[in-house]
């Protein structure tokens, strides 16, 4: 197949193609729209949006620059008899706020080199740890080689334009992470080819390498094996797949929040007031505040949620003995009859936020009020965020997370490849010790996975 990129800085292709149904809120156009009217992408938050269009070949396409002609230029796309095929969007960046995959040590190596590491390149949600696709593409098309490496052709015109250091793909599926190092060299490729050019044999042309690194999130899932697999009936049949102590202990943490005169209860879409909105969001900036913090989103974007999203809201909210609200957690969650290829619905976890200390009402209102609503409404997996040992002991198994980088100075390529290689090993060793230390009875057991759904 032969294809062509285009590069264009707003959304008009939104509507050039009937696009598949994303496979999570978070790649869907309404929440990138919030994202960009609230100010938290664009260029003053630091997040520079370029999309990559990816095209079949024709002759009335044209080369794109970011610069002021990029307007112009787009004109041109527009007036294409061709529709694109997959949009990837990129992110130019000067720092790495936002990401939750930490690349500080190589940002640091090139500084002691007194080599520039920013601008960088991103491809991601902003500000969100949820593995999803990446690309948009268009109903009947899948992701393969040739759409990914004509995408990556354009990454790599985005880098030089703007002297980018490297390109960061975060959170992408197992499927995208196949496809990118099944399409490019290997780190290891990239090494001979630099020590036979520092040898004086001839020069080999080199094509910078797709590293892959690996992470680690907790995932809870609504399969109970002692029914054959089937969803689980209520929160109580979840806790007789743990071992007895760790259902005691979770007992026992929910009737602390009840003894403390607390009330916790879920609201979903049209239900969620805008003075419940209000409340949420004083919560949520106090989890920044304590840090120092400025929340990186704000309540007009949560409003915007609210307004175009609002089917894939959930509200927790806890209230004291006076009925004031003193703790909030919002969720989104896919819809179970999606058409989205391979949709496993799932339930996320995102925002959080208390107005005081509260004994075990995190747990309360970020796990077990979304295990509760994971099982009322039958969806497969419960995301509740990165990160958290703690989670583990309360059922939520180690998956592998996927992240891909690109460097584009070939001199620390060797290097940040064995990084990578290293990096893998050691959290193939932390996720099988955190499998043997789930919480569950010998009968409900899951198998130990090295994907990620």
């Amino acid at each position: 197949m032969n294809l062509k990129y285009a590069l264009i800085s707003d959304t008009s292709w939104q509507d050039q193609a009937d696009w598949q149904t994303p496979d999570t809120p978070f790649m869907s156009f309404a929440f990138w729209q919030a994202l960009s009217d609230t100010g938290a992408i664009g260029e003053q938050a630091g997040w520079l949006p370029i999309f990559i269009l990816v095209y079949r070949d024709t002759d009335s396409l044209v080369d794109m620059a970011i610069d002021e002609s990029v307007e112009s230029d787009r004109h041109d796309v527009d007036q294409s008899p061709t529709t694109p095929i997959a949009v990837l969007p990129v992110f130019i960046k000067g720092h790495h706020r936002g990401e939750f995959v930490f690349d500080h040590s190589w940002a640091e190596a090139y500084a002691r080199y007194g080599v520039d590491y920013y601008p960088r390149l991103v491809t991601s949600v902003p500000y969100t740890p949820i593995t999803g696709q990446r690309f948009w593409l268009v109903k009947g098309e899948t992701l393969d080689h040739d759409i990914f490496k004509t995408a990556i052709a354009g990454v790599d015109d985005i880098a030089q334009q703007v002297g980018a250091s490297s390109w960061h793909g975060l959170f992408v599926t197992s499927e995208m992470a196949d496809v990118a190092t099944a399409s490019m060299p290997t780190g290891l490729d990239i090494e001979l080819a630099i020590a036979a050019q520092e040898n004086g044999i001839e020069p080999v042309p080199i094509e910078m390498p797709i590293l892959e690194r690996q992470g680690c999130q907790f995932l809870w899932q609504n399969k109970d094996l002692l029914r054959n697999s089937q969803p689980f009936a209520d929160f109580d049949a979840f806790l007789m797949t743990l071992k007895a102590k760790k259902r005691k202990t979770i007992r026992a943490e929910r009737r602390k929040v009840s003894e403390q005169g607390i009330v916790c209860q879920r609201k979903c879409g049209d239900e969620i007031s805008d003075e419940d909105w209000k409340a949420f969001y004083h919560c949520y900036v106090m989890t920044y505040a304590v840090r120092g913090q400025q929340p990186y989103l704000t309540i007009d974007f949560f409003m915007a949620l609210a307004q175009n999203m609002s089917e894939h809201l959930m509200l927790a909210q806890a209230l004291n003995d006076h009925g004031e609200i003193i703790a909030s957690s919002l969720f989104l969650y896919d819809d179970p009859n999606s058409d989205s290829t391979g949709h496993r619905p799932t339930l996320y976890g995102r925002y959080w936020g208390a107005l005081g200390e509260y004994d075990s009402l995190h747990f309360e209102l970020c796990y077990y009020q979304g295990i509760e609503f994971a099982i009322e409404k039958n969806l497969t997996y419960f995301d509740p965020g990165t990160q958290g040992e703690h989670k583990l002991i309360r059922g939520f198994i180690p998956t592998m997370t996927h992240s891909l980088h690109r460097i584009y100075d070939a001199r620390f390529v060797p290097a940040i490849s064995n990084f990578c290689t290293q990096d893998r090993q050691h959290m193939a060793q932390y996720r099988q010790q955190a499998f043997e230390a789930l919480p569950f009875n010998a009968d409900n057991m899951p198998d130990f996975d090295t994907s990620r759904f």
